[in-house]
């Protein structure tokens, strides 16, 4: 299949089901114009430089996965920018944000525009970049730009980057107005728990060492900073049932929080069937934890889904635990499982597209994406709900190529992604001519 090279000045997708923002979805046509969305209607009148028939399709806004670990630099091995965006194109992901615990640390302006510069040579989808907090860089975390926010790793991580006390928190909460995004674990907790447990070398340990417990304390201490000086703040990966019941009870309205597929979908349980490949931090817990998260994401409490994709390669992964790394691979996965969750009824089609779209995009004040709307842009996806097709090892382009879920039988895989108005993924190939764009972002949307 020839794929187009260059933006499609007109763009018509005809016949399709399209997932409106706060509406039911409609069977009708999209037009696109210079990469962006300028009708939508049954029937359209007109033709288009290229016109898609998709009758039968779904249409959403692009997935805005708001936390990656695309590994470069310094870590090109078990991932790159040129192969998890390809990974991002094929599982309908147009836009990602990236972390910052490269080689060397994302950490200065200088750093973050070299992975800007990066991205601006391999990426097919649009990118977005958090500066890393440390102990000493105050003022950088501050005014580095373009940054989506200041990531700060209270636990599950050594070195620089690694800020576990409060009194080094605080001083980052009180100054400036940039979005904070923590991983909240205790790390304090954690280093008396791996001691209790030496010695312990099966992986479901891991749940147990990095337990309910570290999570939550480290969760009360980020909301505790965050309302004394109102400042943004979200949660990145939020895990445990104690977590939602602690914003159930106290969630300001600068607090956002997110959630994962496999926090969602995988438990404990994966241990005794895919061992270190379910390891990851935090941690999977229980079924339990997995109905309340659920829970919470109905209810508003948690905002929106994020992968974490953090892939390792198999021969890292198969090291005995605890030297195995944390961390599995998701881009391509994360849509069809959403949209499998839709189709057993434990969600609806429009809440997958709020959740992994419009909220992401609201949370991070990205303006113009993230819904099918008059004016905003182009960066779409259609999808089969008929067909079933199993996550199959030898189909994924992630670098690292291996899931959590593979075997599972998925539906909602993507047919066609579409950034900024030109065609980057379609029927398994990926036009790899296609560059996406530098995100921008206003500190003061919020979620819904």
């Amino acid at each position: 299949m020839n794929l187009p090279t260059s933006p499609t000045p007109s763009l018509l997708i005809r016949g399709a089901h399209l997932v409106l923002p706060d509406q039911e979805p409609m069977q009708g046509d999209l037009r696109v114009e210079q990469g962006q969305i300028v009708e939508i209607g049954s029937e359209l009148s007109g033709g288009a430089d290229r016109v898609i028939e998709a009758t039968g399709l779904w249409l959403l806004p692009g997935v805005i996965d708001p936390q990656v670990h695309f590994r470069e630099p310094g870590l090109e091995h078990k991932e790159d920018l040129r192969t998890a965006s390809h990974a991002c194109a094929k599982g309908g992901v147009t836009s990602f944000l990236e972390m910052p615990n490269t080689r060397p640390l994302t950490t200065t302006q200088a750093l973050l525009q070299d992975k800007l510069d990066r991205a601006a040579q391999k990426c097919v989808v649009n990118y977005g970049f958090f500066i890393g907090a440390t102990v000493d860089n105050l003022m950088e975390v501050n005014t580095a730009a373009p940054a989506c926010g200041i990531k700060i790793f209270m636990g599950s991580m050594s070195g620089p980057l690694l800020i576990d006390d409060e009194s080094a928190l605080e001083p980052i909460f009180a100054t400036g107005t940039r979005l904070i995004a923590v991983h909240a674990e205790n790390q304090a907790r954690i280093r008396a728990r791996r001691e209790a447990f030496a010695g312990r070398t099966e992986p479901a340990v891991h749940s147990q060492i990095q337990d309910n417990q570290a999570a939550l304390e480290a969760t009360q201490l980020a909301l505790k900073l965050s309302k004394k000086y109102q400042r943004r703040l979200h949660i990145l990966h939020l895990s445990t049932a104690e977590e939602v019941e602690l914003l159930r009870q106290d969630k300001p309205a600068w607090v956002t929080a997110e959630v994962t597929p496999q926090h969602l979908l995988l438990n404990t349980s994966a241990y005794e069937r895919i061992g270190t490949l379910a390891q990851m931090n935090p941690p999977l817990r229980s079924e339990h934890d997995n109905a309340v998260l659920w829970q919470g994401l109905q209810e508003g409490i948690l905002n929106f889904i994020a992968t974490d994709h953090a892939p390792h390669t198999l021969e890292e992964k198969a090291k005995t635990y605890p030297d195995s790394p944390s961390g599995m691979p998701g881009v391509e996965t994360s849509l069809p499982l959403m949209l499998t969750a839709a189709q057993q009824g434990r969600c609806s089609v429009s809440q997958v597209a709020t959740w992994m779209s419009t909220n992401v995009a609201a949370a991070y004040g990205i303006a113009n994406k993230g819904k099918l709307a008059v004016g905003y842009d182009a960066d779409l996806v259609l999808v089969d709900l008929d067909q079933v097709k199993p996550v199959k090892r030898e189909d994924l382009l992630t670098k690292s190529g291996w899931s959590p879920f593979e075997g599972w039988p998925l539906t909602g895989w993507p047919v066609i992604t579409i950034v900024g108005g030109q065609v980057v993924y379609e029927h398994g190939k990926v036009n790899s001519e296609v560059r996406g764009q530098a995100l921008r972002f206003s500190p003061q949307l919020l979620a819904d």
